[in-house]
């Protein structure tokens, strides 16, 4: 009897012991399968928050393509949604890396395209934003502040699109030329019937041009260009007009809709003189 006792006793023990073991166990193990929690939780949400921001910033144009919507709510609200959502898919995605080792393949998936989703989102209104920090608000340019080229074919749709007055101001003349004192008008040799053949051949060349109306009587070439984003539409004009024995080149650049414009007329008007001084020669 006494060696059953003791017997016994032992196995208490034993199992005491044993309890006590799982009990340091549970407590070491259940932290980590917590943070592992959070690393496929992580994976996760940063995924579709990278699938939100795209959303957001997708919403803004389309409903203006579709008249659901007036521009400036894709830009004043859904672009910085779109930002903020962006970069909370890429904290929360880089979070979850953290765990990389203790993810499934499917959840480094998920945390990867968030990274790459969100970065790619965030881009669109981090450079608009690096833009327009460095361009006027203005959305007209033109080699002529005094003087600048009309629009006559242009007329009709802009005023079908509700787009701004083509009407050049002082005010638009003094920020012009403080931002980009470089923008002058093309002077040559050429008499202006060969002058506005080589400004019509260099309007046809530019990419993603569509030439309105072209008039050698009048001398005037009118285009338009539209954003890939927004879709959104700029007018162009030139005037050919003679110089002496030579002729003189004007261009006009205008935005229909908005104030602003990210400098993207300038450039515009930039790229057609660059081209057609290079085919001047």
């Amino acid at each position: 009897m006494p060696r059953r006792k003791e017997w016994g006793a032992s196995v208490f023990v034993v199992n005491s012991a044993y309890a006590e073991e799982r009990e340091d166990m549970a407590t070491i193990v259940t932290p980590m399968n917590e943070r592992r929690w959070i690393g496929r939780a992580g994976a996760r949400l940063g995924f579709w928050l990278g699938i939100a921001a795209l959303v957001l910033l997708a919403a803004g144009p389309l409903g203006w393509r579709t008249g659901l919507m007036h521009y400036r709510v894709g830009l004043i609200y859904l672009m910085p949604a779109a930002a903020l959502a962006a970069a909370a898919a890429v904290i929360v995605s880089l979070v979850s890396f953290g765990w990389w080792r203790s993810l499934a393949r499917r959840r480094r998936v998920l945390a990867a395209i968030g990274l790459v989703l969100g970065a790619a989102v965030l881009s669109a209104p981090l450079q608009a934003y690096l833009r327009r920090g460095t361009a006027p608000s203005i959305h007209d340019i033109t080699t002529d502040t005094a003087n600048p080229p009309a629009f006559v074919a242009a007329l009709p749709a802009r005023a079908a699109e509700n787009g701004s007055p083509v009407a050049y101001s002082a005010d638009t003349a003094r920020q012009q030329r403080a931002a980009f004192p470089d923008i002058a008008p093309v002077v040559t040799a050429l008499p202006p019937a060969d002058a506005f053949k080589r400004a019509l051949e260099t309007a046809r060349g530019m990419p993603g041009w569509t030439i309105v109306s072209s008039d050698a009587t009048q001398g005037r070439i009118e285009a338009y260009q539209q954003s890939l984003f927004y879709g959104f539409t700029d007018d162009v004009v030139i005037r050919v007009a003679a110089d002496g024995s030579g002729s003189r080149i004007d261009m006009r650049s205008v935005s229909r809709q908005g104030r602003g414009d990210f400098g993207v007329n300038a450039k515009r008007v930039r790229a057609y003189l660059a081209a057609l001084k290079q085919r001047l020669g």
